[in-house]
């Protein structure tokens, strides 16, 4: 058991920690906007006068990319209905919409490949987990990315020697379920009572807490304050205020 302390909340008696990966150790917010921007200039080649609207739905704007918005939070499959959505309204059928929007991922991840070079890991957040492990916690990622992303981010930042668990949203529930936290927690051998949960979104916090977890970090790079982490039982700004004690 270890004493965890973020600002001048104390955490006793914590066996593990679970991370998200976008927005937490990732800073994936270039690549998730020119990702969604593909997918847009694809499926309005196919059928014109659906991008910007489906841009919108992405939660991209004037090439913004919106931290709470469909993109940054929503898991692939459910991005995949959103864009089928906005097909079926022109007229096409549910599963030949869905069967374009995903055809039009598959095409969008071919051109663009999810790298280190667009992807890297938040400045510090190595020496985090490194330290953390150390102190004898068992650390995961639970992401609403697919597990094939999740496992492609540790072995590409070469994580594996500190993450026991690397968890994506495949099939199946997303956040802000608590199935999936609980299901993490299983698969460390570790109870919900004893496992924090860190992430930047409001779905990562919800889905803590409504697991039982022993509390719930949200963290927004850069600002000290945000308005959809307010759930959350402490925020931070950066990954090395989350420090052991024991």
């Amino acid at each position: 058991m270890v004493t965890i302390r973020c600002k001048d909340i104390t955490f006793p008696n914590i066996q593990a920690i679970i991370f998200d990966k976008d927005g937490t150790l990732e800073d994936s917010q270039i690549f998730l906007r020119e990702l969604g921007q593909k997918r847009s200039r694809l499926l309005d080649a196919q059928i014109p006068g659906i991008g910007e609207p489906l841009l919108m739905a992405f939660g991209i704007q004037g090439g913004t990319l919106d931290p709470t918005g469909l993109m940054a939070v929503g898991s692939r499959r459910e991005n995949e209905i959103a864009a089928a959505a906005y097909i079926a309204e022109t007229g096409r059928g549910w599963f030949e919409s869905l069967a374009i929007a995903r055809s039009a991922f598959e095409d969008a991840d071919r051109y663009l490949k999810d790298d280190a070079r667009t992807s890297p890991l938040f400045v510090g957040s190595l020496d985090v987990l490194k330290s953390l492990s150390e102190a004898g916690l068992k650390l995961g990622i639970l992401s609403a990315a697919t597990t094939a992303s999740v496992q492609a981010f540790v072995k590409r930042h070469q994580l594996d020697s500190y993450i026991q668990l690397q968890q994506g949203v495949d099939e199946g529930p997303t956040k802000p379920n608590p199935t999936l936290f609980l299901q993490a927690c299983q698969s460390l051998g570790v109870e919900p009572g004893s496992t924090l949960m860190v992430g930047d979104s409001a779905g990562d916090i919800e889905m803590g807490r409504r697991a039982g977890a022993a509390g719930c970090i949200g963290i927004c790079w850069g600002s000290k304050a945000a308005i959809h982490l307010e759930a959350a039982d402490v925020a931070i700004s950066q990954l090395d205020e989350i420090q052991s004690l024991d």
